[in-house]
């Protein structure tokens, strides 16, 4: 299969962590931003929508409308879009209290039809690591943090105890034409869950395919077994129809000339059986990022927002960059 056919994305996270629907002022540089990249030769775009401090979710899904509508007036109509959300403190299906649960519940469902606006019901994906708070490393005390085998005990109750809020999630995704894809994330990131074979388990106690995978060849090569359990878990996956995303990104989340990527060992499995979407993403140095993801390189200045620093990429050269060596890959593979 060429690389034309497949659905190549391009993540917003090279700009924001936030689309900010209400700012009339914003709105127009990401509008320019979606543009370029869409010349480009991407078919769309994953969206980040992050939690409000709120559990009124109406006014924020209304807010969503609003700026699909202004994208689909400024022609971005045909685009594909998919979005990243994850679970919170706030927000923990995992949490012991039942109307804490029922919380994330209802947050996770606003992002389902926030996710349903944008896309359209075309390719409509929402993923993230929406089953543990992201980023959340579990203790019994400020003294004495989970790890290791302390970790994996405490987390089979919280697994049990999510699944019924996935579950009911993922029917009610289904009924709005959206797929979930849950990430594995890697142990630098958060704590659980952080391979393929994790959510495998979880989803054992779901009936539904309509909650699946988005896999990360990132997280997969930090955080994974190796390439056998890879691709037998991948197997599984795809024999499951569980197969949602899947997220293509340097280790260090930069950009795409010469990186440690394992195509062959990563994509092998996949692109038989996957026409996509396809993520290329990347993890600019804005603000944002600095502490979580410990960032020490050079930000990408970005066109429109940023004045230009003479010899050092884009944002825009490495989106295209990235999109360049992607389909290379896909080809290459594709003629072995």
């Amino acid at each position: 299969m060429a690389s034309s056919d497949r659905t190549i994305l391009f993540s917003l996270f090279m700009f924001t962590v936030d689309m900010r629907p209400d700012d009339p002022a914003y709105t127009p540089v990401l509008i320019g931003h979606l543009k370029a990249l869409t010349e480009m030769g991407y078919h769309g775009f994953d969206l980040p929508i992050p939690p409000r401090d709120t559990l009124d979710h109406a006014p924020e899904i209304e807010s969503y409308r609003r700026l699909k509508q202004t994208f689909d007036k400024a022609g971005l109509q045909d685009a594909v879009f998919t979005t990243n959300v994850g679970a919170t403190q706030r927000f923990d299906p995992t949490s012991p209290d039942a109307a804490e649960r029922q919380q994330a519940l209802d947050y996770l469902k606003s992002r389902v039809d926030i996710t349903a606006i944008l896309g359209g019901r075309k390719d409509s994906v929402m993923a993230g690591p929406i089953v543990l708070p992201y980023g959340g490393y579990p203790s019994l005390d400020p003294d004495t943090p989970l790890w290791s085998d302390a970790l994996q005990d405490w987390l089979v109750d919280r697994y049990e105890t999510a699944r019924p809020v996935i579950s009911e999630l993922a029917d009610y995704a289904g009924s709005k034409g959206v797929k979930l894809a849950i990430e594995p994330v890697d142990h630098w990131e958060t704590a659980a869950p952080n391979m393929v074979s994790e959510v495998l388990d979880f989803l054992k106690g779901i009936d539904s395919s309509d909650v699946g995978l988005a896999v990360d060849v990132a997280h997969v090569m930090l955080g994974s077994s190796g390439p056998e359990a890879y691709a037998k878990d991948i197997a599984a996956t795809i024999a499951q129809k569980r197969l949602h995303y899947v997220h293509i990104s340097s280790l260090d989340r930069g950009s795409f000339n010469d990186v440690w990527i394992a195509w062959d060992q990563f994509l092998n499995p996949i692109l038989p059986h996957f026409n996509g979407p396809y993520l290329v993403e990347v993890f600019n140095a804005i603000p944002v990022f600095h502490g979580p993801l410990r960032q020490t390189r050079r930000k990408f200045w970005i066109p429109g927002e940023d004045e230009p620093v003479a010899g050092r990429p884009s944002a825009y050269d490495v989106a295209r960059d990235g999109l360049a060596v992607v389909k290379k890959q896909f080809e290459r593979l594709a003629a072995a």
